[in-house]
């Protein structure tokens, strides 16, 4: 039983949800993009981004909290990539503190993404994720996701190329 509860995000969690960003982010990609770029990352920009996100539903975001305090998020709508059907939905963003990494936070969105896709209908999950990103690829393959080979792609991520590559799973 986990100790994390996930909710709805409201608007007013997207401070806070632009801090766990940044912060798992600096985490995540420390080796894979530049300091200078990491150092960079823009509070602000990341804030409105989630608040419009949290507005409009698109992506649904989910918060992890623990004792009362947020977490981790997960954002998850339809594929975003073309010609996939309207029954395949994607996990656009998941994001824990780092603090709380392998404690279950990660899983208890990962539950929550998966539940509020299966009431949209969606049958299969995609997520996109860095090929050199290996806690990421892990998370995701421990949950059941597949790699598909053949979608490997370089997409620019500031001033550097990161290979991503879709994982895909069926929703349920």
């Amino acid at each position: 039983m986990s100790s994390y509860s996930v909710r709805p995000a409201t608007v007013s969690d997207a401070k806070t949800i632009a801090e766990i960003h940044i912060a798992s982010s600096r985490a995540a990609y420390k080796g894979l993009l530049p300091d200078e770029q990491l150092n960079a990352l823009s509070a602000e920009k990341r804030e409105q981004f989630w608040r419009d996100a949290i507005q409009f539903m698109e992506p649904q975001v989910q918060v992890a909290t623990a004792d009362g305090k947020i977490v981790g998020f997960v954002g998850f709508d339809r594929s975003r990539d073309k010609g996939t059907p309207s029954t395949t939905g994607e996990i656009w963003a998941i994001y824990v503190d780092p603090a709380h990494w392998d404690k279950g936070a990660g899983v208890a969105l990962w539950d929550a993404a998966n539940d509020g896709l299966k009431e949209e209908g969606c049958t299969k999950v995609t997520v996109w994720v860095p090929v050199r990103n290996e806690r990421a690829l892990r998370f995701h393959e421990l949950a059941g996701f597949k790699r598909e080979m053949t979608s490997l792609k370089t997409v620019a991520v500031g001033s550097v190329k990161l290979e991503e590559i879709r994982l895909k799973r069926e929703v349920g």
